[in-house]
């Protein structure tokens, strides 16, 4: 029988919404991790230098291919067997850091190749320095067009936060399943825990729907 206890939310609800801090935080540090990180990964992967370009790209399918729960607990618990000990937050950002950079390196890479060709030439009948080039000519023009893939790889990070409590990161999974196991109850923090993840994911999807279409105005684009 369906037995839903208000007063048992009511007191669930600040530990809940405190962990939400955290989930909220693992998200933006792993995602700034991903998104710097994955720029670099694109961006070997185009380097003339073939041992370069070759290794990168067999990590990145390396890590595409695996999964990241497998890859938390590698950098949590097998790291330090090569004198590499983290704490659970560190662990959890670079593991999702890690494996959410080899998915933005594509958009990026995406991004990069839809520059038009003649940009390009500009660059290299003026001389520019592969550096100057990409900073100042490429990259802002790949941005926009790889802005949609970027923002459904945040909300996907957000999504994939609930992994953390594999090693015991206090984020919103993980302090469910602490309460639950506390009261014997997981009918109102399992179901709380998903009204958060929509109340937080659906808004953000649709805010960067909207970003992407006013960089692709700004941009002179078309809006998809």
């Amino acid at each position: 029988m369906f037995d839903w206890r208000w007063a048992f939310v009511a007191d669930i609800l600040p530990r809940l919404l405190k962990a939400t801090g955290n989930t909220v935080l693992a998200a933006l540090l792993g995602y700034g991790i991903a998104a710097i990180l994955g720029l670099v990964f694109a961006l070997a992967q185009r380097t003339a230098i073939a041992s370069v370009n070759r290794t990168v790209r067999e990590v990145v399918e390396f890590i595409r291919s695996t999964p990241l729960v497998l890859q938390i607990f590698f950098v949590f618990y097998v790291g330090p067997q090569f004198g590499i000990t983290l704490s659970p937050w560190a662990a959890g950002m670079i593991a999702i850091g890690l494996h959410y950079a080899s998915y933005l390196s594509e958009v990026y890479r995406a991004g990069i190749e839809g520059v038009p060709k003649g940009q390009w030439e500009a660059a290299l009948s003026l001389s520019l320095s592969p550096v100057r080039t990409y900073s100042r000519i490429i990259i802002p023009q790949a941005i926009p067009t790889a802005f949609a893939g970027m923002g459904n790889y945040f909300v996907g990070i957000f999504k994939d936060t609930p992994m953390l409590s594999v090693i015991g990161v206090a984020e919103l999974m993980h302090t469910a399943n602490a309460i639950g196991s506390e009261h014997y109850r997981f009918l109102e923090p399992y179901t709380l825990v998903g009204g958060i993840f929509l109340a937080i994911s659906l808004p953000t999807a649709a805010l960067l729907r909207r970003l992407e279409a006013r960089i692709r105005r700004k941009m002179g684009l078309r809006p998809r």
